[in-house]
């Protein structure tokens, strides 16, 4: 037990003194970019094909989601069946590392000479004027 008013006072020092250095050693911030860089249809098609393809290579849970769960478009999923297909066949070639290598490269190809691979569904229809549905573009209600 500390004793005396210059005891606890020291004790309180070094505490908050301890403190304060702890925090001030991991608060130091990244340095940003000081320019931001907007996504290319391309690099959203590249990251969310990549992303779902080395789901599918580690046997991911969520890996089974189809395509609309996944955030793909039609043409998407399709590059992503392809570049699937090759990884899998370089993974049992040369190993996981080196499909995923494959995975990243091959992607990034197909979805730039796709041009983001953005073709929608055939269930997609364009939005209306001011947001009203246009006959036929819902289901009937049964």
């Amino acid at each position: 037990m500390i004793r005396g008013p210059f005891t606890v006072r020291t004790a309180l020092a070094a505490a908050l003194t301890g403190c304060v250095l702890a925090l001030g050693t991991g608060c130091e911030r990244a340095p940003r970019d000081p320019v931001p860089r907007a996504s290319t249809p391309a690099d959203i098609c590249t990251s969310l094909v990549s992303y779902w393809v080395k789901e599918a290579l580690k046997g991911s849970t969520w890996a089974g989601l189809d395509w609309e769960q996944k955030g793909l478009s039609n043409e998407q999923y399709a590059l992503h069946d392809e570049v699937l297909a090759q990884a899998r066949a370089e993974e049992r070639r040369s190993g996981r590392a080196s499909a995923f290598a494959l995975t990243d490269r091959e992607t990034r190809r197909r979805c730039e000479a796709a041009k983001g691979a953005t073709g929608s569904s055939e269930n997609w229809r364009p939005p209306s004027e001011h947001g009203v549905p246009t006959s036929g573009s819902r289901p009937s209600p049964s």
